[in-house]
């Protein structure tokens, strides 16, 4: 797997976030649904960030980042800052 897919998926996440918060602040603000898929979307870039890292860190240190793994929410949400 290439960089690319990653990047892709996140550029997409990116735009519906983009999407969600102009529609929140248009004035009619986010029902339950669209306030849950804000909540994923961060998640699911949150880990499409630390896939994209690791693969990174293995390339610089002449690791194959093809043994990068996608990790859990549950890992990822919790890394300190």
């Amino acid at each position: 797997m290439a960089d690319e897919p990653i990047v892709e998926r996140i550029n997409v996440l990116a735009r519906e976030e983009e999407d969600l918060w102009k529609q929140a602040s248009d004035g009619g603000g986010l029902d339950t649904g669209g306030k849950q898929r804000l909540d994923a979307i961060s998640v699911e870039l949150d880990r499409c960030y630390d896939l994209l890292r690791q693969r990174q860190a293995r390339r610089e240190f002449g690791l194959d980042p093809e043994d990068a793994k996608v990790r859990d929410a549950a890992t990822v949400e919790h890394y300190e800052q």
